[in-house]
């Protein structure tokens, strides 16, 4: 499950495709404005940001190169209407990662998604394995061996963030930057809350916890691999 910023104008459209990115248990930000885009991109990280060329003001690929000239890292994919080889090199060389070419299907949208959202540490095809836990990210499923572990969407979402990002630590406004949507209500005493329920289902009698707290700062999934 990842946090996807999509930036399209047209409603319908911005409709279908975050219906298609929500059945992928993927949590959805819609803006269809490009200073909308830059000002949630100022405040909360994504982990993919799906962004129409063509937006009323400023331009997808002006949101694209002035996000990526502040530092911005998160994988971009640019949707456009444009087939000209010359313009969708502009679209690659202001930072966007990948780009489809309007129409396309929504399966392809999908998978390119996919891709961008792969890190090559501890990804391999749908799943994430660490420290003996397996996470199918496609089917919603956390499994260590043959035992199934029934995990909350937010449990779910929380889990696979810190799997993504092992042995680093986050504070719990991070955390709910991260994994938790603009809209949404949450304060450091509710991560404290979901950490508590994913120690209690995660974690093993007389072994370490897989998600260590350090004080003062935060919480960590530590991978010794």
């Amino acid at each position: 499950m990842a946090k996807i910023l999509l930036v399209e104008d047209e409603p319908d459209f911005s409709v279908l495709i975050s219906s298609l990115l929500s059945a992928d248990h993927h949590q959805v930000e819609t803006v269809g404005k490009g200073e909308d885009a830059v000002e949630l991109l100022r405040m909360y990280q994504f982990d993919c940001l799906i962004l129409d060329w063509n937006l009323p003001g400023i331009s997808g690929l002006e949101v694209c190169k002035s996000f990526r000239d502040g530092g911005g890292k998160t994988p971009i994919l640019m949707l456009t209407a444009r087939n000209h080889v010359d313009e969708k090199s502009a679209g690659l060389d202001a930072g966007a990662d990948d780009y489809l070419t309007k129409p396309f299907e929504l399966k392809e949208l999908s998978a390119r998604v996919r891709a961008l959202l792969r890190r090559p540490t501890n990804f391999s095809g749908s799943s994430l394995k660490v420290r003996g836990l397996e996470m199918d990210v496609t089917n919603f499923r956390v499994t260590r061996g043959t035992e199934v572990i029934q995990l909350l969407p937010k449990e779910f979402a929380l889990l696979e963030f810190f799997m993504r990002h092992t042995n680093q630590v986050f504070s719990p406004d991070t955390l709910i930057d991260r994994v938790w949507l603009a809209g949404e209500e949450a304060s450091p005493e509710t991560i404290r809350t979901y950490i508590k329920r994913l120690r209690k289902k995660l974690d093993r009698e007389g072994e370490p916890s897989l998600l260590s707290t350090v004080h003062g700062v935060g919480y960590k999934f530590e991978d010794p691999n």
